[in-house]
């Protein structure tokens, strides 16, 4: 569609999940003002965008649920509690002087900080200084626990490093088979389908999915395949997969010799999933088992001799589960044993939020610092104590998991506290997004001061004594990293609401507030340069890259370590062992749509991170899964393509909202005749954590021993009000994914009692 005349044009991109499409906003003043959105010509979206996409500017501009002024609890007289207008000088003042009485009553770890993966890379940073340098707290992790931890925590012990795809997206393109487990891409990110079109031509799409989804779907006519294990079950099914390609000869020996470690401890690990025994733990067939595996194996075996390539990728289906750090290993595995990685297609895990690979990167996690730096490393510590001019051994150590810290917040033991006082939200809605949401709402009502920074009055927001108004993806600028780790240009297109502030500006306040007057820069570019020289021989390392290099068109993928940054020489003793060498460019290679390549798009091609540059593989043992009652159901949970995390935003997008208004649980119609369900009807979905009440929607294709609800929606629709707080052992994440429940009819929404 041609721009109006009197247009001005914006290029940035979409606010919501990692595919980071780009689109060009098309902004007119008069006659009438708007704003309206056009997908751009980019590598990742190719000029598509999704429902999400396409209405993002809906949120933008003279709405009247915008968030506009501070505001500050109060009770009235007859004790209800209500929120009062306040200025910016008086909620900062409150705020800081809460802080400070907190901290001197119960410790520095008395403040928790809780951010996101949807800040930009600047805010991120920033958020993590802001904790450890203003506040001194070691208590701070964000809502990237939730959903990218397992994953993140497999490659950095499998490959040494953790990058979502290690590979740009459209090296899928040339793909004659890619086993995709646990990811429903074609309503998550729509345009991300195209990039499966070989595969499907090719007939190797193989869709690992209890249900039936739209990307399952997109197996059918011969295009690929469809398994559906039982939730929990992928582990033993990756095992089985990785039995028959031993025992079958398909394993790349040679591979296997030269770049990797422990391959025969995997292996034996293997070979105690033989496929009929994984048949009876997964729901897959034997004969199902093999034919999957031939075909990767096959397929693998091809691609050594110069074929098409091959890969493998996960989401947060297989990775929300007790073991689902297990999981992502046994799928690296299978990757490695074929030979894969680096060489003839490779793994890759997608990420789910806009900035969820920067915002693990930037130092918001408990246990990191920017650049992925460890927290309890003396030169890490080092390194960021000298960006940051503090003492070393001023940094805080390690604080406590995302699941954790809002678990133990607000309660006592005899003894004192068992867990924060205050607690600053950046970027979150955990009131919804939490497991065990009841739980969550308790604890956050037990603060002695809960902050939140917003645009809407999200469900958390609404519980806080101080709310604070921020500022929206177009009316800022500042960086992103994609699912590709390809860092983004974030531009400012129209101005904020009179009163809204950026975090940036809300940080260096309060820090000034606390004591620290200097250090907190409210320039997004200027951020951006301490990044650089913070990540600077980091495995994350950003020190080349530059807000000029990306507005001059160039495509950056990190890692693009700089010789020097801001004129400093980085010694080469400083880059760890096994990090890619220094590059400044890839002798003119291009993206698909013309940018110039600078940094690593494609990583391993010659040795992994690991000093010694192999790769490791370790022995996995499933753990062993309780089996349901007979009255009870798995229940499991994902996204619609309406809607994005908890729906703060989409639910107030008409067009987005109308499309699914409301919580829907989907049933098996055996299943629904087995419990007394009519379609279209209400049911209520229950267990030792809370209630849900649901439209019944029928699908034949999910499991008959699972349901399915989305986790968008608040209050007696939250899903999480039936997830535990049971957590993966090695990367902390929350098992979403399988949580049993009993269902029974309702009379309508309100009927759970």
């Amino acid at each position: 569609m041609p721009a109006p005349a009197n247009a001005r044009e914006v290029s940035t991109h979409c606010p919501y999940c990692a595919l980071q499409c780009a689109m060009t906003l098309q902004i007119t003043e008069a006659p009438e003002p708007g704003i309206t959105v056009e997908g751009a010509r980019f590598p990742t979206n190719r000029g598509r965008l999704c429902r999400k996409g396409s209405t993002a500017a809906e949120l933008l501009g003279s709405r009247t649920d915008r968030l506009r002024t501070p505001l500050i609890k109060q009770t009235d007289d007859d004790g209800a509690r209500s929120f009062r207008e306040a200025s910016w000088e008086e909620a900062l003042d409150l705020i800081a002087e809460r802080l400070r009485s907190i901290q001197s009553a119960h410790g520095r770890d008395a403040v928790g900080v809780f951010g996101s993966g949807s800040l930009t890379n600047e805010k991120t940073y920033a958020l993590g200084k802001f904790a450890r340098v203003a506040l001194g707290t070691s208590q701070i992790d964000y809502n990237g626990r939730f959903c990218m931890s397992s994953a993140a925590k497999a490659s950095t012990e499998v490959f040494g490093l953790d990058r979502g795809l290690p590979f740009p997206l459209t090296d899928l393109d040339a793909a004659c088979t890619v086993l995709l487990l646990g990811s429903n891409v074609a309503d998550t990110m729509p345009p991300f389908v195209q990039h499966l079109e070989g595969a499907r031509t090719k007939g190797g799409l193989i869709v690992v999915d209890p249900r039936s989804s739209t990307t399952a779907q997109l197996t059918a006519d011969g295009a690929g395949f469809h398994v559906a294990p039982t939730p929990g079950g992928d582990l033993v099914l990756l095992l089985a997969l990785a039995n028959v390609l031993f025992e079958e000869g398909y394993t790349d020996q040679d591979y296997l010799a030269q770049r990797v470690r422990g391959a025969d401890d995997f292996r034996r690990s293997a070979a105690a999933w033989w496929p009929e025994r994984a048949q009876a733990a997964t729901g897959v067939g034997a004969d199902q088992i093999r034919f999957i595996a031939r075909r990767l194996g096959s397929a693998a075996v091809e691609a050594r001799r110069g074929g098409d390539p091959v890969f493998i990728l996960t989401g947060r289906g297989v990775e929300q589960h007790r073991d689902g750090t297990d999981t992502a290993r046994a799928a690296i595995s299978l990757a490695l044993i074929l030979g894969l990685p680096g060489a003839h297609g490779g793994y890759g895990t997608l990420t789910g939020q806009g900035n969820g690979q920067g915002g693990r990167e930037m130092g918001q996690k408990s246990d990191q610092l920017p650049g992925l730096r460890s927290i309890t490393s003396p030169t890490d510590r080092a390194h960021i104590a000298g960006v940051w001019g503090v003492a070393p051994e001023a940094i805080p150590g390690p604080g406590i998991p995302a699941t954790q810290l809002l678990h133990t917040m607000g309660t006592q033991t005899e003894h004192g506290p068992a867990g924060v006082r205050a607690l600053l939200v950046h970027g979150s809605n955990v009131a919804v997004s939490a497991p065990d949401t009841s739980r969550v709402l308790r604890n956050l009502r037990a603060l002695d001061l809960l902050v939140v920074a917003d645009f809407f009055l999200s469900e958390t927001a609404a519980e806080a004594d101080v709310v604070l108004p921020v500022l929206q993806w177009a009316e800022e600028d500042g960086t992103m990293t994609s699912l590709e780790g390809r860092l983004l240009r974030r531009r400012r297109a129209v101005d904020p609401p009179p009163g809204c502030r950026s975090e940036l500006w809300i940080f260096a306040e309060l820090a000034r507030r606390l004591g620290t007057p200097t250090g907190f820069s409210t320039d997004p570019a200027e951020v951006f340069e301490e990044i650089r020289r913070a990540t600077a021989s980091a495995p994350a390392d950003y020190s080349a890259m530059s807000w000029e290099l990306l507005d001059a068109g160039h495509a950056g993928y990190w890692p693009h370590p700089a010789t020097e940054v801001q004129g400093v020489r980085v010694p080469a003793a400083a880059i760890p062992a096994g990090a890619p060498a220094p590059r400044e460019g890839l002798a003119g290679e291009l993206t698909s749509t013309g940018e110039p390549i600078v940094g690593t798009p494609r990583m391993f091609g010659e040795r992994f991170a690991h000093p010694d540059g192999r790769a490791v593989l370790r022995a996995i043992r499933p753990r062993a899964q309780a089996a349901p009652r007979a009255d009870e159901l798995t229940f499991t949970t994902g996204r619609l393509m309406e809607h994005y995390q908890s729906g703060n935003q989409t639910r107030r997008v008409p067009a987005l909202d109308a499309v699914h208004p409301k919580v829907t649980v989907q049933v098996h119609p055996a299943t629904a005749r087995q419990f007394g369900l009519v379609e279209n009807g209400f049911a209520v979905v229950e267990n030792a954590q809370g209630a849900l009440t649901a439209k019944v929607v029928f699908d034949a294709g999910i499991r008959a021993d699972t349901i399915f609800s989305p986790f968008h929606f608040a209050g007696r629709s939250a899903a999480n009000l039936l997830t535990r707080g049971l957590t993966d052992p090695d990367s902390k994440m929350p098992e979403f994914k399988s949580t049993p429940v009993r269902i029974r009819p309702a009379t309508s929404l309100e009927a759970a009692a």
